[in-house]
Parts: structure tokens; C-alpha cells; sequence
């Protein structure tokens, strides 16, 4: 069969125990990066005097991915107004489908339509799948979203076993969403 001689397609039990130690220092790390007052909505009507719109639904919008004949997941998702407008946006990690494996996430901004009747619109890419990032955390807090991911070192490192850590920050700046990283000891000091 093709590909039997490959090293990633033969997992041995040291393959299995990097998983195991990987997947065991995420969910200890999520555990400890998710502030225990976070909320997955605010609401800004309270400064505005009037009602906000409902946040912008990821349900109802047509994401710039491709997942050929797989159905596209919503992963994570958090709504807060981050541009001081006064409307509510939404923020949302989606990935194709995939009983096993993990497919890359892509992170949008999402935002209420231009026009009554119509779906949400994407108006940020904060990450787009292409970077080969997976999302372990999304959070909303006052107005900066702060999300979690695990990537590849190289295109060697196989699939099952991602072997770095990045910590991301976005604010909306200027006119846009301006995007830091926590410096390597912050963002892996509570793994």
C-alpha cells in the first residue's frame, strides 16, 4: 500500500504518548486561561440608550473557506461590540469537518448586515485557515479578543502532534483590528 514506508503513517507507542502529553497540557492550559467571569455575549445598549441588534449569527454566514464535500463547524464563538460603535459583532473560529484529525481554524469577524433581510457579513480574517493554526481558546474581554492556538514547526512534524504554542491579541486600532502576541513565557507559562 502507498505510504507504508513513511514514518508518520506507522504510529508507534512514544507517537501516542506525545499525544496523550500534548493534548493533557491544552486542556490544562484552557482550564487556566479562561477567566472565570468571561461571558460569551455583552451587551453595549446600556451605553448607546437603545437596543442592540442581536449578535451577528455565524450560522447564517458564507465563510471565504472550502471544505470541497465537507460541512463547515463553528468551533468557537464570542459577541461584543470591539469597534466602540455600539453594535455588537461576532467572533468565530470555523474549520471543515473532520471525524478525526484537525483541520486548520480560521478566524472571522462578523458583522451585522448592510441591508434588512440579509446574512451577516465577514469583515475581518484574523486568521485565515492557510496558516495552519488550530484554535484552542477564543475569548472576548473588554473589547479585545484574545485566542490560543497550536501550529507546526514544519511541514515534517506530523499531523497528530503540533509542537507550538502561540498566543494572540487583536484590538481594533485605527481604523482596525491590530494583532500582538503574548511573548513565549506568557503564552506557555500556564500549560
Amino acid at each position: 500500500m502507498a505510504g507504508q514506508d513513511l514514518l508518520h503513517t506507522q504510529p508507534r507507542p512514544m507517537h501516542w504518548l506525545a499525544t496523550a502529553t500534548a493534548l493533557s497540557a491544552v486542556v490544562a492550559a484552557a482550564s487556566f486561561l479562561q477567566p472565570a467571569d468571561a461571558t460569551a455575549t455583552t451587551s453595549s445598549g446600556a451605553t448607546t440608550g437603545r437596543h442592540p441588534a442581536a449578535a451577528p449569527d455565524p450560522a447564517k454566514v458564507t465563510f471565504p473557506v472550502d471544505c470541497g464535500p465537507y460541512r463547515l463547524d463553528v468551533v468557537k464563538k464570542a459577541s461584543a461590540d470591539l469597534d466602540g460603535d455600539g453594535t455588537t459583532e461576532t467572533v468565530a473560529a470555523v474549520r471543515c469537518h473532520s471525524g478525526t484529525g484537525t483541520p486548520p481554524t480560521g478566524v472571522y469577524v462578523l458583522a451585522q448586515p448592510t441591508r434588512a433581510g440579509t446574512a451577516p457579513r465577514v469583515v475581518a480574517t484574523l486568521v485565515a485557515p492557510a496558516q495552519q493554526l488550530t484554535a484552542q481558546t477564543l475569548t472576548v474581554r473588554h473589547g479585545a479578543i484574545s485566542a490560543a492556538f497550536l501550529g507546526y514547526s514544519t511541514r515534517e512534524v506530523p499531523r497528530c502532534c503540533p509542537d507550538t504554542h502561540k498566543s494572540l491579541k487583536w484590538q481594533w486600532k485605527g481604523g482596525k483590528f491590530v494583532q500582538s502576541e503574548l511573548p513565549a513565557a506568557m503564552s506557555t507559562a500556564r500549560a
